[in-house]
């Protein structure tokens, strides 16, 4: 039997623990929160999205960074696994849209008391208010690892879950990727994703609180295509919000040229660009005689109609009838590419997840065990992996953690 610390007590911590201590190990989990589980606690406005319930392509389809690395752990634990995990300790489930997956009490607590209930059952020692300042390591071998208040834990293997930098009132500070920089890692570049865009259009604030859904929306990089979506947004006052725009984001920091990222809205995308032509037409027939600015409540939003009008070049008071087909059809243009100039991201207080984190071709993928420390391991956020918004995210986490726990002999 082995003695295993865990750093972190987030979704990949608990779940490490509890793998690791099934195998038989004695396990110590350290979380410096008063709490595990505390950004678990606000996640999905405070329902906890658990999960994804999609088939496993479609879960590789959803992780936007190393899918390919996550290949054993999804195949060792996937997002059935958990599932079934839950219910079994009592804590029933439900499929939403979009094959998200909640608590039945739409409590993120349900889920934290579940854990802590397989915490318990497991026998792993849970130390709260614990800071860990260092790894000990000793001839590329971990030893242990050294607390805030100068204590030295000794352990057989150490598992790093300390996620990245999101939501950092929840104790996420990127002190789990400067311990393994200083074990000898390489940490590529962490930038806030999941999170709201920042654009350079000025009437965005008119906009604010709008809500708009069944868009399509492109994302591109001068001219390459970075990112193709359809779902719901937010205009605020900087920029815009929502689930589309989330996952959008994920692929912001991918792009070469970020002052040339230009979001395309397709406002009509179950209509071509002959159908939405036939349809203005029409309207416009049924408002030949008023001013173009009073023509497009039918078409548009009542907050969207002024930026509409400002952005075709047709003059507001010009009656519909004298309105030109050239007209006619830059607004159909506009309507189906709607522009929005990104100028950057929300911070790291509204980011839902890091991208960046801990180069994967140093870690093993089938073990989650470093290559350059024998016996160091990591789970979750810490890694450079990452998907779309759904629950995608917590299931990387769970698999991770799973697999780094199970992989200790």
């Amino acid at each position: 039997m082995s003695r295993v610390i865990v750093v972190g007590g987030g979704a990949a911590g608990m779940m490490a623990a509890i793998s690791a201590a099934e195998q038989g190990h004695q396990v110590l989990l350290l979380e410096q929160n008063e709490k595990t589980g505390k950004k678990l606690f606000i996640t999905g406005k405070g329902r906890c999205n658990v999960t994804n319930a999609c088939d496993k392509d479609k879960l590789f389809e959803a992780v936007v960074s190393n899918p390919k690395f996550l290949y054993s752990a999804f195949n060792g634990f996937d997002n059935r696994q958990l599932m079934t995990m839950l219910e079994e300790v009592g804590c029933p489930l439900k499929i939403e849209r979009g094959e998200r997956v909640f608590p039945v009490s739409d409590h993120s607590s349900d889920i934290l008391a579940a854990f802590q209930r397989m915490l318990r059952k497991k026998r792993v020692e849970v130390s709260l208010h614990t800071k860990v300042q260092g790894l000990l390591t000793e001839s590329f071998s971990i030893r242990g690892v050294r607390l805030a208040d100068g204590t030295e834990e000794r352990a057989d293997a150490v598992i790093l879950a300390t996620g990245g930098y999101s939501y950092p009132s929840t104790g996420s500070t990127g002190d789990g990727h400067r311990m393994a920089e200083e074990a000898g890692h390489t940490v590529k570049n962490c930038v806030p994703a999941l999170v709201s865009l920042t654009v350079s259009e000025d009437w965005c604030k008119q906009l604010q609180g709008l809500s708009l859904k069944n868009i399509a929306l492109t994302m591109l990089d001068g001219k390459k295509k970075r990112y193709e979506g359809f779902g719901e947004m937010l205009f605020t006052h900087f920029g815009v919000s929502g689930p589309l725009i989330l996952s959008a984001s994920s692929f912001y920091g991918r792009c070469k040229n970020k002052e040339a990222v230009l979001l395309e809205l397709d406002l009509k995308p179950a209509l071509s660009e002959e159908q939405l032509d036939k349809r203005i037409l029409r309207d416009f027939e049924d408002n030949q005689n008023r001013q173009f600015k009073n023509s497009l409540n039918g078409l548009y939003p009542s907050k969207l109609v002024t930026v509409m009008t400002e952005l075709s070049g047709i003059a507001p008071e010009k009656k519909v009838h004298e309105i030109t087909r050239e007209e006619r059809k830059g607004l159909v243009e506009l309507t189906k590419h709607f522009p929005l100039h990104v100028t950057g991201t929300g911070d790291w207080t509204e980011a839902v997840i890091t991208q960046g984190g801990i180069v994967v071709k140093e870690v093993n993928p089938s073990t989650m065990e470093s290559k350059l420390v024998k016996g160091l391991y990591f789970a979750g956020e810490i890694l450079d992996v990452d998907a779309l918004t759904g629950g995608f995210n917590l299931q990387i986490a769970w698999s991770t953690g799973y697999l780094a726990g199970r992989s200790i002999r």
